[in-house]
């Protein structure tokens, strides 16, 4: 296919904000304002900003989490909607890396029952016969060990979590993965492991990857391209080359000032620290 794996034009999402009054009228949070995006095949874009930003708002109406007012969202040229209106391809197409993987997998179920989920509610993917060769095979692809898949998670490191996260997510055989800050609650040590790991997934199974993360240094290490995001508008896209090299809005300067000002202390946020969360 050419053209892009994913397509966003226009996008806006409002939510409703605080009352300025008791009795007054809800105010509006344009969380989204505008947004055009395109991912091409075996491209990683990651796309950056500070907290409040809108960057993981767009991820949620990518995934069909959050419905936008405007805009249009396309994968391969057919609609994005709402995720409970998808037809099954798309809804397999396109798979959640969360950025917590302690919370977003089920404490009471092993990992093999984790990633056999996915395969309960989409049967065709791994039929039943099939499924302990395909839970073997999705392990090892994670460079998880199958001797793990009769634990529960909270018999694992942080980054063996992840793994599991990302297992389960490839379990679906997507073409496009969203990783929502996929690494920041790990070990600095860690984080390069997963972040290796996600290049090498995008090679052997010919994967898109939209990376929402605040952290530049991340960026770095896996992205292609780079879209920076400041109160819901996108100020600026480039390659990550010419970013790093030649940034072009006064924002994204501030930004990389800012990542270097860290580095030159040694000081690192509170979020990749991860305390416990090593391999």
């Amino acid at each position: 296919m050419s053209g892009p794996v994913l397509e966003i034009r226009g996008l806006r999402v409002a939510f409703p904000g605080p009352r300025r009054s008791l009795r007054g009228a809800r105010t509006v949070v344009q969380a989204v304002n505008g947004v055009d995006l395109d991912i091409g095949a075996r491209e990683t874009l990651a796309l950056v900003g500070e907290s409040g930003s809108g960057k993981s708002t767009v991820a949620r109406c990518v995934l069909g989490l959050v419905r936008p007012q405007e805009g249009t969202i396309t994968y391969e040229g057919r609609p994005l909607g709402p995720i409970d209106k998808r037809p099954a391809e798309l809804q397999r197409a396109v798979q959640m890396v969360f950025q917590d993987p302690g919370s977003s997998l089920n404490p009471r179920m092993t990992v093999a029952a984790i990633i056999r989920e996915a395969w309960k509610v989409h049967p065709a993917v791994a039929p039943e016969g099939d499924r302990r060769q395909a839970l073997a095979q999705v392990l090892a692809d994670v460079g998880l060990d199958a001797g793990l898949a009769d634990r529960r998670p909270s018999a694992l490191s942080g980054g063996q979590r992840q793994r599991v996260s990302i297992a389960r997510a490839l379990a679906l055989q997507p073409r496009l993965l969203v990783c929502d800050e996929a690494v920041s609650a790990l070990d600095v040590s860690v984080q390069s492991q997963i972040l290796r790991l996600l290049v090498d997934l995008q090679r052997t199974h010919d994967l898109s990857i939209l990376f929402i993360t605040h952290d530049l240094a991340v960026v770095r290490q896996i992205a292609d391209r780079v879209a920076v995001m400041r109160t819901g508008e996108l100020v600026e896209s480039a390659s990550a080359e010419q970013l790093f090299t030649a940034p072009a809005h006064p924002y994204t300067q501030q930004l990389l000032g800012a990542a270097h000002d860290l580095e030159g202390t040694g000081a690192t946020s509170q979020a990749t620290r991860g305390a416990g969360s090593g391999e």
